[in-house]
């Protein structure tokens, strides 16, 4: 079983739309079986608190199945439990090595690390594009994809 955990600041606007988005991936390609797929914060402030409303939007436009999730916070035992640890931008690396106690097992990666183009995903809280959200984390996902399917399969 390959655990992924995606992470973003309040995890209720990218961290759970790569998670969702994956999920999709995975089980579309028939690997449900071989993940276990979550997501978390590195801040407390959206503890609780359900899926933004534009993710949610977003999702359902592009017919991406959801399940019920609420925010939670990252902790220090997730990195022994995960494989992958996948961040949003720097500020989420910075925070998800200071809450793991660093990163000696090489485990946490930013989602767009994957691709050809290695980037920041802006948060769509502040922007309020979540249309580029989705396209980064689509990116993000489908790549990271094909580096486990390479490495693990």
């Amino acid at each position: 079983m390959i655990k992924v955990l995606f992470i973003c600041h309040g995890n209720i606007c990218r961290s759970t739309m790569a998670q969702f988005v994956f999920h999709d991936l995975v089980r579309s390609q028939g690997l449900d079986d071989q993940f276990y797929i979550d997501s978390a914060a590195t801040s407390r402030e959206e503890i609780g608190n359900p899926p933004h409303h534009g993710t949610v939007r977003k999702l359902r436009e592009e017919g991406i199945p959801m399940y019920e999730h609420r925010a939670v916070q990252m902790t220090k035992r997730d990195y022994k439990d995960y494989d992958y640890l996948i961040g949003m931008e720097q500020w989420n690396i910075r925070n998800m090595r200071r809450i793991a106690g660093g990163d000696p097992d090489g485990k946490i990666h930013m989602l767009l690390d994957y691709t050809r183009h290695p980037r920041d995903i802006a948060d769509p809280w502040y922007t309020g594009n979540f249309d580029v959200t989705y396209r980064d984390v689509t990116e993000g996902c489908q790549a990271l994809l094909e580096h486990i399917k390479n490495e693990m399969f």
